[in-house]
């Protein structure tokens, strides 16, 4: 296995640390700590917190993007839970977009925009999805209640992560990686 680049393994151990303690308390300093580099060598791959936060949230796009065109291949009640677990493993590899998305929106606000494109885009794959399961007779609904269903399920897998934070007893479930 390649070891990867300075690049790379600041883009992971970032990705790491914004997931576990997120997006606002996680300084470059402290990623150069992480990665026991000094702060100047994190500077000279990336200028600003905000280029490793885009370049992230690029990866996340671009797999919810593949999801979404890969979609198309869903024609059974199995294919669609496949399709949503995959969903949840990448929701959940970059939990700290959908998790912190008021701080990226306030703090970055072009990346608030492309969250709210990237959820448009997510709403429209996940009516095609529905559209196509009632057309090939896998769920019975009419038009709007297939609707309905894409809103919920692009609701779920957007916002399970803030809801998870307000469930009573929360410190003691197991924490996702």
């Amino acid at each position: 296995m390649a070891i990867p680049n300075t690049r790379e393994r600041i883009l992971q151990t970032s990705l790491a640390l914004f997931n576990a303690q997120g997006l606002a308390a996680v300084s470059t300093h402290r990623i150069a700590a992480e990665l026991e580099i000094s702060p100047g060598n994190l500077h000279y791959h990336f200028k600003a917190k905000q280029l490793i936060v885009e370049r992230l949230f690029r990866r996340f796009e671009d797999q919810l993007d593949l999801l979404n065109t890969s979609s198309d291949s869903v024609r059974a009640i199995d294919d669609l839970w496949l399709a949503l677990h995959l969903r949840f493993e990448a929701i959940n590899a970059y939990r700290f977009v959908y998790r912190d998305v008021a701080f990226l929106s306030s703090e970055y606000p072009p990346l608030g925009q492309r969250a709210q494109v990237l959820t448009a885009r997510n709403l429209l794959a996940a009516q095609a999805l529905c559209e196509t399961l009632v057309a090939s007779g896998v769920i019975e609904a009419t038009s709007e209640e297939a609707q309905m269903l894409a809103l919920q399920m692009v609701f779920t897998t957007t916002c399970w992560l803030s809801f998870e934070r307000l469930v009573p007893g929360r410190e003691a479930l197991p924490q996702a990686d």
